[in-house]
């Protein structure tokens, strides 16, 4: 079934960017989400695209009509709070996607999982899951967790004859989270870290993070960070002649990063979703159709090229709610504590959900649910980004 827009209001409100997407009448029984993204902000690079798949989704919910509240948060954790209450009290929405970035996740999960209300994170920190108690019970996230993609980063590492590497990452929950498994892999493998250092996002410039780390002379550097600002630290290394192989997390991994960096980035390493090279994938990867699927959709709309991992995460989580919304229907009605249970319930038990980023295996113990599948190792040459085998 086949809905239109039929209505789209923003919300002038002081720090807040709201708008209400309302498929059919307003009257009818609806389920309703609440999206909290950063639209702005160092994260509107996810937040933006994140946005962008939402607007594609031309469906109901398991034959329920279905309106989408989106709220900006603005990069901020605070404004991230006060948007997931404003969504719970005013909105009573059943669901809430978001945030984009972990701090901001953070903040959301803490409020609504208190209330009841289930969320799925759009975000990458461990954090925001981990450990499965408290409000966390109410959390779900789609991007893999540090230890898989560290792992992947260490292996090549090795693979390559490094013994040593360097890391710099932002100073918030999810450079914190990534540098505790880096040490926590490196200690395992036998690789040393030499050097690390931190930087806030709003930073302008890491020349005296990043002329320590060139001193302490690692055979690799592992760059912790998330949108856009994750570029500022590789420029430096490539403008001050650094010849090693530098590492980056799929939290950088989108156009605007591509753009910011420039040529500085030729040659870098990351871990990403398979969606960023989904025509590049074998046959026989099981997340290739629904990747190469997301992609004709998303580029179909927004251009060639357009192509963004974090908006495959929002398209994924919404596979995942409406499949879990199907089951949940049977229970109970959308608006009601029992549907915001069931809902949460139904998306813990997904088994074996193929998404655009990997395969999606949740339980009690695991409110991500992904494995090796859900990264591959990509380089950037000329550019874009060319799969590593």
């Amino acid at each position: 079934m086949s809905f239109s827009l039929t209505a789209v209001r923003r919300l002038l409100l002081p720090g807040v960017a709201a708008a209400t997407l309302a498929f059919g009448p307003a009257a009818r029984a609806e389920i309703h989400i609440g999206v909290v993204l950063s639209l702005t902000g160092p994260g509107a690079s996810l937040g933006i695209p994140e946005e962008n798949a939402l607007k594609l989704w031309t469906g109901d919910l398991a034959g329920e009509k279905v309106r989408f509240t989106v709220l900006n948060d603005n990069t901020d954790s605070t404004t991230a709070a006060k948007n997931t209450q404003k969504l719970i009290t005013e909105e009573k929405v059943d669901l809430i996607l978001g945030a984009s970035l972990t701090p901001p996740s953070l903040a959301v999960v803490e409020s609504a999982g208190q209330a009841g209300v289930p969320v799925i994170s759009l975000a990458g920190g461990g954090a925001i899951v981990l450990p499965q108690d408290g409000p966390r019970k109410w959390a779900f996230k789609l991007s893999p967790t540090e230890l898989i993609s560290t792992n992947m980063v260490i292996d090549h590492v090795l693979k390559n004859k490094g013994k040593t590497i360097a890391t710099i990452g932002v100073a918030n929950s999810y450079g914190d989270g990534f540098l505790k498994v880096t040490e926590q892999v490196t200690a395992a493998k036998g690789v040393k870290i030499v050097a690390s250092e931190k930087y806030a996002p709003t930073d302008q410039s890491v020349t005296a993070q990043i002329v320590k780390i060139i001193a302490a002379n690692p055979d690799a550097v592992f760059i912790h960070s998330a949108g856009t600002p994750g570029a500022l630290p590789q420029i430096e290394l490539a403008k001050r002649g650094y010849k090693g192989p530098v590492y980056q997390t799929q939290g950088v991994a989108n156009n605007d990063f591509l753009r910011v960096g420039g040529k500085d980035l030729e040659g870098g390493y990351m871990t990403v979703a398979p969606v960023l090279v989904a025509e590049q994938l074998a046959d026989s990867n099981p997340v290739k159709k629904p990747a190469v699927d997301f992609v004709q959709r998303f580029e179909g709309k927004y251009g060639a090229g357009s192509r963004s991992l974090f908006a495959a995460t929002m398209w994924d989580a919404l596979l995942i709610v409406q499949q879990a919304a199907a089951q949940s229907l049977k229970k109970a009605k959308p608006g009601t504590p029992e549907f915001r249970t069931a809902l949460r319930d139904a998306i813990e038990g997904t088994k074996e959900f193929v998404g655009s980023q990997g395969v999606f295996n949740m339980s009690p113990a695991d409110h991500n649910g992904v494995d090796q599948r859900s990264q591959v190792m990509v380089r950037i040459e000329g550019g874009t980004w060319k799969l590593q085998n």
